[in-house]
């Protein structure tokens, strides 16, 4: 099985500075929902692991993050796109769970549920905390320059992770970068094209 296991909120949609709390404030990112219907194409099975302390926080309900997800599930089967499921932790970041990223928690819960083992499974997102968390549960991570990595996109030279890695001192090393999900998705499936 190939399975891919994506960050949402500034990897799908565009990230706000507080939350996206309700339908209205779920918009997709340019090209984001045709990539994943080139990755679905391609025969990826595409999960999302999103922190969704607003929950905890009390400043919205599963009614609403049911509601959101309604919303994407419909514009990515309008794109001809599919996301397998998602996964989310509900808690704040007091409650100090082991679903919360960076903790890898909910890549574990991905793993059993499908049956797959974790290690080389590529995962991508525009937050540190979801390469970290990716990277501990033994995936392999792809860093997206945008939602909360935008400000590193053209910050790095021809070394790019390198120079990235003294910008982001946190950051897994091997990490991947890519200038938005897009891009990920053709080099993704550019791998699996065999030399001719």
């Amino acid at each position: 099985m190939k399975l891919l296991i994506l960050d949402r909120d500034g990897t799908l949609n565009r990230s706000r500075d507080d939350y996206v709390a309700s339908p209205d404030e779920w918009e997709a990112l340019p090209g984001a929902l045709e990539a994943v219907a080139r990755l679905n194409q391609g025969g990826w099975r595409v999960v999302l692991a999103t922190n969704q302390s607003g929950i905890g926080r009390g400043l919205f309900d599963m009614a609403s993050l049911n509601a959101i997800h309604a919303k994407m599930h419909r514009q990515l089967a309008a794109a001809g796109a599919r996301v397998e499921a998602v996964f989310f932790c509900p808690h704040a970041p007091e409650d100090a769970c082991h679903c919360r990223k960076p903790a890898p928690g909910l890549f574990e819960q991905i793993g059993v549920r499908f049956g797959v083992p974790l290690m080389g499974v590529p995962v991508a997102g525009n937050a540190l905390r979801h390469v970290q968390a990716g990277s501990a549960a033994g995936c392999t991570p792809h860093l997206l320059l945008t939602g909360k990595s935008e400000h590193l996109r053209g910050r790095a030279g021809p070394d790019a992770e390198a120079d990235l890695a003294m910008l982001h001192p946190h950051l897994p090393s091997g990490t991947r970068l890519h200038d938005d999900l897009p891009a990920f998705a053709e080099w993704l499936l550019a791998q699996e094209v065999a030399p001719t």
